[in-house]
């Protein structure tokens, strides 16, 4: 687990006890060993700027001298402490710094011999690292997959505190949809700050502590798919959004929700946009249309709106991160704005990622062909841009688009019978 060396009592010299009659007794002994153990005691740097040039990969910068732990169900890679691997010690954590990850610290501690002033957290912590953030919607879920997939395993465990970095630098807050499905998928939520809010705070070393460093990372389609089923489930349950979903009348019910931003990738012109899939919705026997705008919408707002959508149509952004709370098979189509496809690299993709994972059928993308060209010859400032452009309106490729999509779902009810979602228990309730 880790390149530094791990020491044992009876590996020092100073502490190899004698045979002869003169020798303390076992506990004298061992309170004499006790300081000269705290002495071993090590701090790195949380954020190890050695390995800046693949900050998420590998070991990653974030306590960087240890190795992950993988089992074999296809589960994310993580830490644990203790474990036979850190030959029994705990994690030690000096780590008040919210701006720079290098002045926050960690250290591997035996029980008996905790760094003076450190202060014990009994029970099990989650300690989370990310790349990102966790007030973007997409970005947290990526960070809470692991951890809600480790409860689900692990007998319902529920942590008694998170602890959470930013590239090593803590953080004290989630988002509110990211704290409200964290809370709905895991149990309630204690964030740890240390006293970094004007308390006292110091060194504090865990009974028992989970990290995840790579959001997701290894985590398997297969396994990915049963962990948003789980979240899914609870979401709804915590919601109190549960019991049977039943059609309106005989016919096949469709229903398309346009879920619509505002400022940056919002359509230019959103009542051309609604006119065109109504006018498709109503030429599909049984359809439906739906129109929401995901800034103000609570948790349980969106969890409801998904659980009643077949087709969702929206614009790339955070609120497609709602996706994996509809039910499976059911259907997205995505736009974009200018610039998309040349500059944003694999993002542009997360959503079509995240519905196969899910259990979605991603129906495609747009992107508008149309904007003023970007004369500046650095590309990221063109992307800067571009990423918070509007998108403009093709109405004869959106309607026969729409259609073939709804005819698509439509057929797909009919061969299926008629939609019937069970109450089925979920997991760890």
């Amino acid at each position: 687990m880790e390149s530094f060396n791990l020491f044992s009592l009876h590996s020092l010299p100073l502490l190899q006890r004698s045979t002869q009659p003169c020798c303390l007794a076992p506990e004298e002994e061992l309170n004499l060993t006790l300081p000269i153990l705290r002495q071993l005691d090590t701090f790195f740097p949380l954020k190890d700027l050695n390995f800046s040039d693949q900050p998420t990969s590998a070991r990653t910068w974030f306590m960087s001298s240890f190795n992950d732990s993988f089992d074999d169900d296809g589960d994310s890679q993580y830490l644990y402490f203790p474990s036979m691997t850190s030959n029994g010690r705990l994690l030690c954590l000096s780590a008040r710094d919210v701006s720079d990850g290098t002045r926050n610290s960690y250290a591997l501690a035996w029980p008996e011999a905790l760094p003076d002033a450190a202060a014990l957290f009994p029970g099990l912590t989650f300690v989370s690292d990310t790349f990102y953030d966790y007030d973007n919607l997409w970005h947290g879920l990526s960070a809470l997959l692991p951890f809600a997939s480790w409860h689900q395993r692990k007998q319902c465990v529920v942590p008694a505190r998170w602890v959470l970095f930013h590239q090593g630098e803590l953080r004290t807050t989630m988002g509110k949809w990211v704290r409200t499905l964290a809370e709905a998928a895991v149990g309630e939520v204690r964030i740890e700050d240390f006293g970094s809010g004007g308390g006292t705070g110091g060194m504090a070393c865990f009974e028992k502590a989970l990290v995840f460093r790579h959001n997701e990372g290894a985590m398997k389609k297969q396994r990915r798919r049963a962990v948003y089923a789980g979240m899914r489930c609870r979401a709804r349950a915590h919601c109190g959004v549960v019991g049977d979903r039943r059609e309106e009348d005989s016919t096949v019910t469709i229903r398309l929700t346009l879920l619509l931003r505002l400022g940056s990738r919002a359509f230019k012109n959103e009542s051309a946009v609604m006119g065109i899939f109504e006018r498709e919705c109503a030429k599909v026997e049984g359809c439906r249309v739906q129109v929401a705008w995901g800034n103000n919408m609570t948790f349980c707002d969106q969890v409801k709106l998904m659980r009643e959508t077949d087709v969702l149509v929206s614009p790339h952004g955070a609120q497609l991160a709602n996706l994996f709370l509809m039910e499976e098979k059911s259907s997205i189509m995505e736009f974009y704005p200018k610039g998309w496809n040349k500059l944003a690299g694999e993002g542009q993709y997360v959503y079509r990622w995240m519905a196969d994972w899910a259990g979605m059928q991603h129906k495609g993308s747009w992107q508008d062909p149309e904007e003023v060209e970007c004369a500046d010859a650095d590309q990221l400032k063109c992307f800067s841009l571009y990423k918070d452009g509007k998108i403009g309106v093709d109405e004869k490729y959106f309607a026969q688009w729409g259609a073939t999509v709804l005819e698509e779902a439509k057929e797909l009810k009919l061969t299926n019978g008629r939609l019937h979602i069970p109450s089925t228990p979920c997991p760890c309730m």
